[in-house]
């Protein structure tokens, strides 16, 4: 700084004067973390910010094949979860039926379904879309959007075709993200406090 930006700075200081200390202590901010129910209203609010029934699209999707079986997997999900899933290993919890409904009905219900699953802390459910094959064009519209719908539901971790005793090629499993209030009661359960066990 030379000695003329100095004398400039001195000057418009001159007036300024240090906040009287009220010998009181500084007030520290409240750690949010420290509230249980924080990270669950969080999540509530994100769930109503990043998905809206009108997102899902109904006027074109890819078409799949009556016997195709479909699949995703969220980045992050363990493939031994996954194989658990494909074999119909886990107890299904909730089962939604969308045979006859139109394409418009069955987003609805698609929509309804998996916001009462987050709802009630489902994780495995079962929804059966058909294959089709009683439409002119043998096409299943169901399963094509449905494939393409639930993975843009945040909350949707993976789906797989079903076992032939649950359905097969004309129904998927569904597995939902487990919610914060689950994740508490599990590490309750487990005596774990921040990823530590408790002794």
């Amino acid at each position: 700084m030379s000695d003329e930006e100095l004398e400039f700075f001195q000057k418009q200081m001159a007036d300024v004067r240090p906040l009287a200390h009220s010998g009181q202590p500084v007030p520290r901010r409240e750690d949010k973390a420290a509230h249980p129910g924080l990270a669950y209203r969080r999540e509530a609010a994100q769930r109503a910010r990043t998905m809206d029934e009108s997102l899902l699209p109904t006027a074109f999707v890819a078409p799949v094949y009556p016997e195709e079986i479909i699949s995703f997997k969220r980045d992050g999900i363990q493939n031994g979860v996954f194989r658990r899933l494909q074999k119909g290993a886990y107890e299904i919890e909730a089962m939604l039926d969308l045979h006859g409904l139109t394409v418009e009905q069955a987003r609805h219900e698609v929509y309804q379904f998996i916001a009462d699953c987050v709802r009630y802390d489902v994780r495995s459910a079962l929804i059966s879309h058909g294959k089709g094959r009683r439409n002119k064009d043998q096409v299943p519209l169901l399963k094509s959007f449905l494939a393409r719908w639930l993975p843009m539901f945040p909350e949707v971790m993976a789906y797989h075709s079903a076992q032939k005793w649950h359905g097969g090629a004309g129904a998927v499993y569904v597995l939902l993200r487990k919610s914060e209030k689950a994740k508490a009661e599990t590490r309750e359960r487990l005596g774990l406090t921040s990823g530590k066990p408790e002794f």
